[in-house]
């Protein structure tokens, strides 16, 4: 089924920082468009754009295995004793978070299932504290 563009429209690579912003601007302009309609399909292709652009321009440096840990705990409203099934004992879990000790791949593979992190997120390689 093809779609039916407004005449107005005019989808574009972003190549520049410059149509990044003009990119930007419009997505704020129709993000609350009605599904179905001219400008939610201009909305999610201009998202794809903008991604894409940002991927290229702005790569985040992922979070080590640690932060990313206390991210998602954050997100799930989690504490330290939340995590004893997936680490161990209490003072094991603050081990582990304040980089005392690492994780072990028993440890990683329940956090990956109990946390939804990725794996290759959990093994990369960091720093214990003194």
């Amino acid at each position: 089924m093809q779609t039916q563009f407004k005449k107005n429209m005019t989808i574009k690579p972003i190549k520049t920082e410059q149509d990044y912003q003009i990119s930007l601007k419009r997505l704020e302009e129709i993000f609350d468009s009605k599904s179905g309609t001219s400008e939610s399909d201009e909305l999610e292709i201009l998202a794809i754009l903008v991604e894409d652009y940002e991927n290229k321009n702005y790569s985040i440096e992922a979070p080590d295995p640690i932060e990313a840990i206390k991210i998602r705990m954050e997100e799930l409203n989690l504490k330290q004793i939340d995590l004893i099934n997936e680490i161990g004992t209490k003072s094991r879990v603050s081990e582990i978070l304040n980089k005392k000790r690492k994780l072990t791949i028993e440890m990683i593979r329940k956090l990956n299932i109990r946390l939804n992190l990725s794996i290759n997120l959990l093994i990369n390689d960091y720093q214990l504290t003194k």
